[in-house]
C-alpha cells in the first residue's frame, strides 16, 4: 500500500503527490490517515501528482496529510446482508442498525454484460396502472424512464410503481436515491417498513436494499451512488441462486438520474474540463452509457429498471434527457398541462412511447385499442383550436362524437393511487391489464357514449364508472 501526502484542496477536488513510482491508477480508492475520507483518482496531472474527488465532506483536511492508496477501485458490501438496510455510495451503514456483514465486497467499477452474455425479452410486466399498461406498456429485464419537470409526480408514480410491482414481484429490489430530497428517502424506508418489504426484527426476511447519496452531499457521493446501487443489483442478477441454480430477477428503481448528470457537471468543472452544450460535461453520453450499459438482462437474470428523469425546465430537448432517452425501451412522459387538469397520473399519451407496443409482442386487440386511443386524443387535440375559435356548434356530429369520446378517455386514464391515499382519501385502485383494454375497447366503440363524462374521472376499471353514473344519476 503506497502513501502520499494532500498538496492543494480546492473544494471536494483533491491533488495527492505520490513519489513517481507508485502513482495510483484511474478510479483507485486512497484514504485519508487518521479520517474516513475516500478519495476517487480522477486524472494523473505528472510528476507523481493525482486529482481526485472525494467522497464525503473535506472539512478539516489540510495540505501535508498523509493519504494511503487501497490499490484497488471502491468496493461496496454485495448479497443478502444488504437487504432491509440503508446504505452511503461506500456501502456504510446510515440506518443505525450495526454494521453490514457481507461476506463479500465488489468494485461498483464494472464491465457490461458482453453481446452474448445478454439476452432481451418480450414479457410484459403489469403495472396496474391504466395508462402505462395499455400506451406504453413495460418489458420485463427492460429500461423504462419517467421524464417530467418540477412538481408533476415523478417520484409518487415511482412510488406507484414500487408498491405495485415490488411488492407483489417475488424477486428483489434495489432502491438508489440519488441527489434527491432526504425526506423522500426517509418516507420510502418507513413505506417499505409498513408494508413489510423492510423487515428490521429479521434483515433476512427483506426484500429491498436501500442506497442513498442525497442533495445535501458533496458532488463525488451524488455521482457514485448509482454505481454503488447498480453494483449490488448486479450480484443479485449474476450470483446463482442455491434453488434454481440461476440469477434473480431484480428490480432497480434510480431516483434521480437527472442529479447523476448534474453531479457530473459540477465534478467536471472542478476538474477543470471545458464545459459543452448548456454547459454540461463533455464526457455526458459517455458517463450515461457507463451506467446505462450495465443495466441490462443476462442469460442468467434480469434487471428491470425505472428511472426517474427530471426534465430541466419542461424541455425535454435539453441535453440531458434528450441522452437517457437513446437508452430506454419506455418513456413515460409528465406534462404539466394535464397535471393542471387534475388528471393523474399525469401521463402524457401522445408523448409516451414503448418499444413494446407491437402487435407481434402484445397482441393485436391490444395494439389496435391503444391505437384508437391515441387516434381520438390526436384529433381532440387538433380540433382544440378550432373549438378555441369558433365553439363546439362549428364542429360536424362526428368531430363532436370524437371531442365527447376524447374526453372520456383523458378522465379514464385518471386512476387513484394506494401511495396517495392519505393525501385524496381515495382508496388506491389496481386495474388487470385485460380489464384496461376492455374497458377503452368499449369507450372507443361508443358503448358508453350515454353516460357523463365526470363518472370516467378518478376511477378503477370500467364497472366502476358505470357504478360511478348510477350514483350521479340518483343525486
Amino acid at each position: 500500500m503506497s502513501g502520499g501526502r494532500i498538496v492543494q484542496i480546492i473544494g471536494a477536488v483533491i491533488d495527492v503527490e505520490f513519489n513517481r513510482g507508485q502513482v495510483p491508477q484511474i478510479f483507485d480508492a486512497l484514504s485519508v490517515d487518521g479520517t474516513e475520507t475516500t478519495l476517487e483518482v480522477q486524472q494523473q496531472l505528472g510528476d507523481g501528482v493525482v486529482r481526485t474527488i472525494a467522497m464525503g465532506s473535506t472539512e478539516g483536511l489540510k495540505r501535508g496529510l498523509p493519504v494511503s492508496n487501497t490499490g484497488a477501485p471502491i468496493s461496496v458490501p454485495v448479497g443478502q446482508a444488504t437487504l432491509g438496510r440503508i446504505m452511503d455510495v461506500l456501502g456504510r451503514p446510515i440506518d443505525e442498525a450495526g454494521p453490514v456483514n457481507a461476506a463479500e465486497k465488489w468494485s461498483i467499477h464494472r464491465e457490461a454484460p458482453s453481446y452474448d452474455e445478454q439476452s432481451n425479452s418480450t414479457e410484459l410486466l403489469e403495472t396496474g396502472i391504466k395508462v402505462i399498461d395499455l400506451l406504453c406498456p413495460f418489458a420485463k429485464g427492460g429500461k423504462v424512464g419517467l421524464f417530467g419537470g418540477a412538481g408533476v409526480g415523478k417520484t409518487v408514480n415511482m412510488m406507484e410503481l414500487i408498491n405495485n410491482i415490488a411488492l407483489k414481484h417475488s424477486g428483489l429490489s434495489v432502491f438508489a436515491g440519488v441527489g434527491e430530497r432526504t425526506r423522500e428517502g426517509n418516507d420510502f424506508y418507513h413505506e417499505m417498513q409498513e408494508a413489510g418489504v423492510v423487515n428490521t426484527e429479521d434483515f433476512s426476511k427483506s426484500k429491498v436494499a436501500m442506497v442513498y447519496g442525497q442533495m445535501n452531499e458533496p458532488p463525488g457521493n451524488r455521482l457514485r451512488v448509482a454505481l454503488t446501487g447498480l453494483t449490488m443489483a448486479e450480484y443479485f442478477r449474476d450470483e446463482k441462486d442455491e434453488t434454481t441454480g440461476k440469477g434473480r430477477d431484480v428490480l432497480l428503481f434510480v431516483d434521480n438520474i437527472y442529479r447523476y448528470t448534474l453531479a457530473g457537471t459540477e465534478v467536471s468543472a472542478l476538474l477543470g474540463r471545458m464545459p459543452s452544450a448548456v454547459g454540461y460535461q463533455p464526457t455526458l453520453a459517455e458517463e450515461m452509457g457507463l451506467l446505462q450499459e450495465r443495466i441490462t438482462s443476462t442469460q442468467s437474470g434480469s434487471i428491470t429498471s425505472v428511472q426517474a428523469v427530471y426534465v430541466p425546465a419542461d424541455d425535454l430537448t435539453d441535453p440531458s434527457p434528450a441522452t437517457t432517452f437513446a437508452h430506454l425501451d419506455a418513456t413515460v412522459v409528465l406534462s404539466r398541462d394535464i397535471a393542471s387538469q387534475g388528471i393523474y397520473p399525469a401521463v402524457d399519451p401522445l408523448d409516451s412511447t414503448s418499444r413494446q407496443l407491437d402487435p407481434q409482442v402484445i397482441g393485436e386487440e391490444h395494439y389496435n385499442v391503444a391505437r384508437g386511443v391515441q387516434e381520438v386524443l390526436q384529433r381532440y387535440k387538433e380540433l382544440k383550436d378550432i373549438i378555441a375559435i369558433l365553439g363546439m356548434d362549428e364542429l360536424s356530429e362526428e368531430d363532436k362524437m370524437v371531442v365527447y369520446r376524447a374526453r372520456k378517455i383523458q378522465r379514464f386514464l385518471s386512476q387513484p393511487f394506494h401511495v396517495a391515499e392519505v393525501f385524496t382519501g381515495a382508496p388506491g385502485k389496481y386495474v388487470a391489464l385485460r380489464d384496461t383494454i376492455a374497458g377503452f375497447k368499449s369507450i372507443i366503440e361508443g358503448e358508453y357514449d350515454h353516460l357523463p363524462e365526470q363518472a370516467f374521472y378518478m376511477v378503477g376499471g370500467i364497472d366502476e364508472v358505470v357504478a360511478k353514473a348510477e350514483k350521479l344519476k340518483a343525486a
